[in-house]
């Protein structure tokens, strides 16, 4: 027995087209070898610092890229890859960027069958005296939960948030111990609250990679409230604002949230999806509403225009044919498991390396779907991703850390049935002689 390793590299040619890697590529059995497996959060930052104008890069796939944003992450929806990055896990004021944690858990509610749209909440004094940006809740009045939503997201009503937060939970504080709990069971290990509004207070904050994470979210557990977030204005007590978010506004993407304070600048969340690709952005740290809008629409094109869909496989697709031992049919195809893609800069199909590993020959009898080995795909990251650390006279510099490869490894699979032992395989079983 030997582990068979079919070799795909450099599928170029065959990615044009959504064909995938595989296809028209020829295999070729290699010598029996195993696949090869290739394999710290900044500081904290103090909330009362002024934001002022970074001109340190940001990281990506594909080099260094310039940012205004002092804190940035751009992700990949579908398969979560980082196209972007700049302190993302820093600890950042988020402002109103905040409201999207208090969507998510309203959004559970509404899911959970516990909140209803139509149903209507108390306005207390503390929401109707709540200062910044308002929807303007009638004191001693009940407002519909929709109307409040909106206030929320659209109008970014600090007042909403409260009604919400008071109506839900009975206080502030104890839907913000909520907000807590849910952002760490979703993996934001830098996010934490103090209110559900975003005003300044100590203890109170996001990291742009969170920023994303939360964005990632509410687009996927909760499809059918998403709307919310693009729609570009609402009118309540006779006032009509419009959507904070400029590039919803034009059209440029269909949520999520923009916020200010002075401590973290202008930041912005946003996404958008084109041609089959939906990408996630959160920056944070501009200067103003115009730097905001101008990098948030430059860096979603840039995000778009530097990455393709690769198609590498489709489940089910016959990657080889391994030999069966001692079966009624000779082989059994081998197909992927599932459908593998993931992004690829332009320009680096050259550069991609793909494998099958499987046991060979298989022994019989087969059923469809038995797991037979896994697929292999391999992505160099780019050297020039890493930036040097300054250097310091009469001190050695320390060295650039290696760059770590991109590795996906997908289950294969028996895409049909050798059901019986062959003549010689029932005798062989009876002698009890085993495959070598």
């Amino acid at each position: 027995m030997q582990t068979r390793r079919i070799l795909l590299a450099s599928g170029a040619a065959a990615i044009t087209g959504g064909a995938g890697l595989l296809n028209g590529v020829a295999a070729f059995a290699a010598k029996p070898h195993h696949a090869a497996r290739h394999g710290g959060k900044a500081a904290p930052v103090a909330e009362t610092q002024t934001p002022i104008a970074d001109s340190t890069p940001a990281m990506t796939p594909i080099g260094p890229v310039d940012t205004v944003a002092r804190w940035a992450c751009i992700t990949d929806f579908d398969s979560g890859q980082v196209l972007l990055e700049k302190a993302a896990d820093e600890h950042m004021p988020p402002s109103s960027l905040t409201k999207m944690m208090t969507a998510y858990v309203v959004f559970g509610m509404l899911n959970a069958g516990r909140l209803k749209l139509d149903q209507t909440l108390p306005v207390s004094e503390k929401a109707w005296r709540m200062q910044g940006s308002k929807m303007f809740v009638p004191l001693g009045e009940s407002v519909p939960v929709q109307d409040l939503i909106q206030g929320m997201l659209i109008q970014s009503g600090n007042d909403a948030c409260i009604v919400l937060a008071e109506g839900i939970s009975g206080s502030e504080e104890q839907f913000v111990a909520v907000m807590n709990d849910t952002a760490a069971k979703l993996g934001m290990s830098n996010s934490h609250f103090m209110n559900t509004t975003g005003w300044p207070a100590e203890g109170h904050y996001m990291s742009a990679r969170d920023v994303c994470t939360i964005a990632t979210h509410l687009i996927r557990d909760f499809p059918q409230y998403y709307h919310f977030f693009s729609e570009t204005s609402f009118a309540f007590n006779k006032i009509n604002q419009g959507n904070r978010n400029v590039l919803v506004d034009k059209g440029l993407a269909d949520g999520l949230k923009t916020g200010h304070t002075d401590a973290g600048g202008f930041g912005l969340c946003a996404s958008s999806k084109r041609d089959g690709r939906r990408v996630v952005m959160g920056i944070n740290g501009m200067a103003s509403t115009n730097i905001r809008a101008h990098e948030g629409e430059r860096l979603l094109g840039w995000a778009f225009a530097n990455f393709e869909l690769a198609v590498i496989a489709r489940k089910g697709q016959v990657l080889d044919q391994a030999p069966v031992w001692m079966g009624q049919d000779a082989t059994v195809p081998v197909v992927a498991s599932r459908d593998v893609t993931f992004l690829l800069p332009h320009g680096w199909q050259s550069r991609v390396h793909i494998s099958v590993d499987y046991l060979s020959p298989v022994a019989a009898p087969v059923t469809v779907g038995q797991s037979l080995g896994q697929l292999t795909v391999t992505l160099p990251t780019s050297q020039t991703a890493v930036v040097p650390a300054a250097v310091v006279p009469g001190v050695a510099a320390p060295a650039a850390p290696a760059p770590q490869a991109t590795v996906i490894t997908v289950p294969v699979e028996a895409g049909s049935a050798v059901a019986k032992l062959g003549f010689g395989g029932r005798i062989a079983a009876h002698l009890g002689m085993k495959r070598h």
